[in-house]
């Protein structure tokens, strides 16, 4: 029975693997309920990186916006 670290299940999930190391993952998965469940706890880390969506604060974009303005009228 292979050891598996957290990294080799990081591995696995973004299909950085080898097919050797896949089928071997493959196998231990059904057979160990603990990599199972981590591996599970790091799909739903996943899913929840990727519908992080990021935008700047109001006030940043309103400065953008002023500074924009000022520099428009200086340069006409």
């Amino acid at each position: 029975m292979h050891q598996y670290t957290p990294e080799d299940l990081l591995r696995y999930l973004y299909k950085e693997m080898t097919a050797d190391e896949v089928v071997a993952m493959e196998e231990e998965l059904p057979r160990n309920w603990a990599l199972r469940e981590k591996l599970a706890v790091l799909k739903t880390s996943q899913e929840r990186l990727n519908r992080i969506v990021e935008s700047p604060r109001t006030e940043v974009v309103l400065n953008i916006l002023r500074y924009a303005a000022s520099t428009e009228k200086i340069v006409s």
